[in-house]
């Protein structure tokens, strides 16, 4: 009886630990953190170097369409629809399917 008395008491302080941790800016703020490094690691081990770079350069120019990218090859390593690693081809053909249409600009000159 005094064990599942403990076990409560413990179980209370825990949940009450988490619901003051949840509502700081600083416990959300380290969860994001940690959100972002989990996903770099996750890009790490499914991308090469040469992918990566390109990612890095496509982030700097167009950051949402980077975390399509992002989100999408996480997704297919999750799934393992990714035969090895995703190299910088790969990644050229995931860029086209996602950016979709290139907009062409027409300059008429009078």
């Amino acid at each position: 009886m005094a064990d599942e008395e403990d076990l409560e008491e413990i179980k209370k302080k825990k949940m009450q630990d988490i619901k003051e941790k949840q509502g700081s800016p600083e416990a959300q703020e380290e969860a994001k953190e940690k959100m972002e490094a989990q996903k770099k690691a996750m890009l790490r081990k499914v991308m090469t170097t040469d992918a990566r770079e390109r990612l890095g350069r496509v982030r700097m120019a167009r950051p949402q369409l980077a975390e399509k990218i992002e989100s999408q090859i996480i997704s297919l390593a999750q799934r393992g629809a990714t035969k090895g690693k995703i190299d910088d081809e790969t990644l050229k053909e995931l860029l086209k399917k996602v950016s979709g249409q290139k907009k062409d600009i027409n300059i008429k000159r009078r």
